[in-house]
């Protein structure tokens, strides 16, 4: 239906897509590989150039995470290839992922992404898909206010643990302010469950448990570098 956002636990919608690095077919092309898909109101404009500069300067990062990064508007391949060109020629940054151009709204309109009140605009929508070409989270920004990269980079590495290890992550993780870097239990699903649970791990109930040390370290350390670095003034840009 058009205009409807896919739901977590779904699967990514089939589509063929014309991007800047020619035709994409999704989730297919993304087998095997996290997806960050990312649509923008238009090209040549100020909050979505700060947008596509930090996305640049983070793209080792993601790849790291084994995740490729993919972006769209509702503008056309030559408006998103001039646009790249700016940004080159400006600021020295190269944008090394594909847009996918969509001037006339089709995709825009299957994702959900059109804004209500512009049939030519899309909001800031992210939307990570899974190695299996499941949806995992969506995200939904105003027109007026740009992301935040490193925090979609920790959601990134939440996920992860959760799929590697079938752990909850508590608000704010690895820094939470009750449990920390730990993670959380799933819950209970027997009376004996919720009894053993209490002599297995830290506990402040039956229903709210958690492990300690089941992520690795290097993990926790990269998901806290990303929270400082939101904390910490930008220095300018680094190639």
């Amino acid at each position: 239906m058009p205009g409807t956002v896919p739901l977590i636990g779904e699967k990514f919608p089939e589509m063929t897509v014309e991007t800047t690095h020619g035709v994409k077919k999704l989730p297919d092309d993304y087998k095997g590989k996290w997806l960050v898909l990312f649509s923008h109101p238009a090209d040549f404009t100020p909050v979505c150039t700060t947008e596509f500069i930090a996305f640049a300067l983070r793209y080792n990062e993601f790849k790291e995470l084994n995740t490729e990064l993919l972006g769209h508007s509702v503008d056309s391949v030559f408006s998103h290839i001039k646009w790249v060109e700016w940004i080159k020629e400006k600021f020295g940054i190269e944008i090394p992922f594909p847009i996918i151009a969509d001037p006339n709204g089709e995709v825009a309109k299957k994702l959900g992404f059109l804004h209500a009140q512009s049939s030519t605009h899309s909001v800031r929508a992210v939307i990570i898909v899974d190695p299996e070409g499941v949806v995992r989270a969506i995200l939904y920004y105003p027109q007026e206010a740009g992301r935040n990269m490193d925090e979609i980079l920790r959601l990134l590495v939440a996920l992860q643990v959760n799929t590697q290890y079938k752990r909850a992550l508590p608000a704010n993780w690895p820094n939470n302010e009750l449990i920390g870097c730990s993670v959380i239990v799933p819950p209970a699903r027997t009376i004996k469950d919720a009894a053993e649970r209490l002599k297995q791990f830290k506990c402040f109930d039956w229903w709210f448990c958690y492990e300690e040390g089941k992520v690795p370290a290097e993990l926790v350390e990269k998901a806290r570098r990303f929270l400082q670095r939101v904390a910490t003034p930008f220095s300018g840009l680094k190639k």
